[in-house]
């Protein structure tokens, strides 16, 4: 059977209350007295109570986190980046996949509120509203990680998307290609970072006087980039492209392998780069040329803001923190 506080109190030769103040260091006790009582809970094997304990303390040192995959490569090493910074700082880590279903999000929000959590990191690439005024109203501090959607008016950890495909632009560019395409993702383009990941990629064709050509997909399946290889086939065919740049990892990847389906080798006839810099990239053939996001780091970053604050008692100020990423040189990139 387990022990309990009375047991310690009772070995310790001391009140209840003394135990309580020792366990949780929240007024003086004479150095005996605590001794004794330190002594107790070492033979005890005595395990507070830790959800009393919480609220004696104020403090739980949970973390919550809302993913919408946790099978997402993506969100996997975000992830680690928070949880292995927040153990560090000795708080647990409440972990809930929503699976994409906003509703299931805000049960999550409540659930959390519930056991107390003492801040919320959300990371995913859907946007649910919903949920940030749901946190807002809720009173918890909060850190959002998205990588598909432009978060302006809550706490957020990000890349300048805008910057990231200046250089990869530019390095190609330095390999010799004028005709590079973009192939960028349509959906919700008013609200999402896709905006300005062109931005970058026009702005550096049109500094070395290139004509920029920005083909849309309608998603990141392998059926979205059979369409896209059946509409730039002909133009590929006809060198009007000797490079496409494309803003994910594996919507590169889809297209790398449409390609080939079509006889068209890469970087033999056509160059191909991605953006993320994912495990796939790494294993794909030829190796993928990319935009290295620092997930892991975005993570660490996020739950040290987020820490910060609940720590300090401060407001979680929101705005958004810039990592730089870096460009790595791989094989489906040829110079010319």
């Amino acid at each position: 059977m387990a022990s309990t506080i009375k047991d310690v109190a009772k070995m310790a030769d001391v009140s209840i209350s003394t135990v309580s103040r020792v366990i949780n260091d929240s007024k003086p006790v004479s150095p005996e007295a605590r001794r004794r009582v330190l002594h107790a809970i070492e033979v005890l094997d005595y395990k507070p109570n830790e959800v009393a304990r919480s609220l004696v303390t104020k403090k739980s040192n949970l973390i919550g986190v809302i993913v919408n995959d946790i099978g997402n490569s993506y969100v996997s090493q975000v992830l680690r980046g928070v949880e292995e910074i927040g153990r560090m700082f000795n708080y647990d880590i409440l972990l809930s996949s929503s699976y994409g279903d906003l509703e299931v999000e805000m049960k999550f929000a409540n659930l959390f509120s519930q056991k107390q959590v003492e801040g919320i990191i959300l990371i995913s690439d859907i946007l649910n509203e919903r949920l940030m005024f749901k946190l807002d109203e809720l009173k918890i501090p909060y850190v959002v990680i998205n990588r598909f959607y432009t978060i302006d008016e809550a706490a957020t950890v990000s890349i300048n998307n805008k910057n990231a495909t200046y250089k990869m632009t530019q390095s190609l560019i330095e390999a010799g290609h004028k005709k590079i395409g973009y192939v960028a993702l349509r959906k919700d383009m008013d609200r999402t970072n896709e905006t300005y990941k062109i931005k970058g990629y026009k702005e550096a064709m049109r500094q070395c006087n290139l004509k920029p050509h920005v083909i849309y997909s309608e998603g990141l399946d392998r059926e979205d980039a059979l369409e896209v290889m059946e509409d730039i086939v002909d133009d590929i065919k006809d060198q009007k492209y000797t490079a496409l740049f494309c803003t994910q990892d594996i919507l590169a990847i889809h297209l790398m392998n449409a390609l080939f389906d079509q006889g068209i080798r890469v970087p033999e006839d056509i160059s191909i780069c991605g953006f993320g810099g994912t495990v796939l990239s790494e294993i794909v053939r030829p190796t993928l040329t990319t935009v290295k996001e620092p997930f892991y780091d975005i993570g660490a970053v996020a739950i040290r803001k987020l820490l910060k604050s609940v720590d300090s008692k401060e407001e979680l100020k929101r705005d958004t923190v810039f990592l730089p990423v870096e460009i790595l040189k791989r094989d489906s990139v040829k110079s010319l």
